[in-house]
């Protein structure tokens, strides 16, 4: 597992270190960082394709979904090198260093690998297609009536980082087709689900956490698409378009597939795992990524809701599915970044101002304007 995070010469980020934990959330300020941290990250992952690569390019566009423009664009603009480096550690002092450069043009749409290390790096691997990396980011597909399919090897498809591929995992799982993470791991199984199957088990999440629903996917022959249709519980017979079942769903159902996919060691990153999610919903995910944290899975979110950082406190405080120690809150401020940390009855090491309360200054401020009148 990474334990820490040193960021030089990237972005908004001249120099900046991290404490990673089992669960770590982003929060704060828009422009505060958030982002920069997770691509970050990103690069790492990328740079493990350019190992034997011509060149060593690490593409800063396309791959991850990422779009970081120019070599130029993505160099703090006070750095006193022409290089970005990436260290992680490890809880028993390991390190791990990714050095980029600049090309000599600064317009190429890549970096180049200066430094990469020696020793494999939990969660973030060798092998690219190595399913115990996943990323999901804020701009998840919305309602489709098809889905995009993956021609890579069965085993190694994930939900891609839009959640693209969601409908062909479960589908490959009901078929079984795959020959890895083939049931769910009983430390995330819900009791309410009718078996340990990944489509049964996600079924059950997702009833619990977006709104009851049974989940039908399938591999459209011939026109190589994926497809969910949603229907009522306990109705047989009815299946319902993603366009009739609200954003809600189809945004948060990849997160949930992927993380019931998980296995010890892997790494999930997720941003923005409230969106379209009502607040009770945005709490019971917080819960159920603080116990994906607790099963041995490395998880990364950012997060603007105040109802997931609860949720995750609730995981730690009452369901006891995460050690108070495992997890760590960043807060990103216009400049500075703080840490906030947790005890075992959920209680947050410090309040920085901004950080979750606005709406006790509204609600003050609506306490002025009624006496005003």
């Amino acid at each position: 597992m990474i334990s820490s995070l040193e960021i030089r010469g990237f972005k908004r980020f001249k120099a900046e270190s991290f404490d990673l934990r089992p669960l770590t959330v982003l929060t704060g300020v828009n422009g505060g960082g958030k982002s920069t941290m997770i691509q970050s990250l990103l690069l790492t992952r990328l740079a493990e394709t350019a190992r034997g690569a011509a060149g060593g390019a690490v593409r800063l566009n396309g791959p991850l979904g990422l779009a970081l423009g120019e070599a130029r664009d993505v160099l703090n603009w006070s750095a006193d090198t022409r290089e970005i480096t990436v260290r992680l550690g490890g809880p028993s002092g390991e390190s791990w260093v990714y050095v980029l450069g600049l090309p000599d043009s600064e317009q190429a749409l890549h970096l180049q690998a200066l430094r990469l290390p020696v020793q494999a790096v939990p969660g973030i691997g060798r092998d690219v297609r190595d399913p115990a990396f996943t990323y999901l980011c804020a701009e998840r597909l919305g309602p489709r009536d098809t889905l995009a399919v993956s021609a890579e090897e069965p085993d190694r498809i994930g939900v891609g980082v839009r959640g693209e591929y969601t409908a062909q995992v479960l589908a490959l799982r009901d078929t079984r087709a795959v020959t890895s993470r083939r049931a769910v791991r009983e430390s995330l199984r819900s009791p309410e689900a009718a078996g340990p199957q990944l489509r049964l088990q996600a079924e059950a999440w997702a009833s619990h956490i977006i709104r009851p629903l049974r989940i039908t996917a399938r591999v459209a022959a011939g026109i190589m698409a994926g497809m969910i249709r949603f229907g009522e519980p306990g109705l047989t017979g009815e299946e319902i378009r993603p366009v009739n079942t609200g954003f809600g769903v189809s945004y948060a159902l990849p997160i949930v597939v992927a993380g019931l996919l998980t296995e010890p060691g892997d790494l999930l990153i997720v941003e923005n795992p409230e969106a379209h999610l009502h607040p009770a919903g945005q709490s019971r995910m917080g819960r159920f990524l603080a116990r994906v944290a607790g099963s041995g899975v490395q998880v990364v979110m950012e997060t603007h809701s105040d109802h997931v950082l609860n949720g995750a406190r609730l995981a730690v405080a009452q369901d006891r599915a995460l050690r108070a120690e495992d997890m760590i809150t960043h807060y990103f401020d216009h400049d500075r970044v703080l840490p906030v940390v947790i005890n075992d009855k959920g209680e947050l090491s410090h309040w920085p101002s901004g950080f979750f309360d606005q709406i006790e200054s509204d609600l003050g401020r609506l306490a002025r304007a009624r006496r005003g009148r």
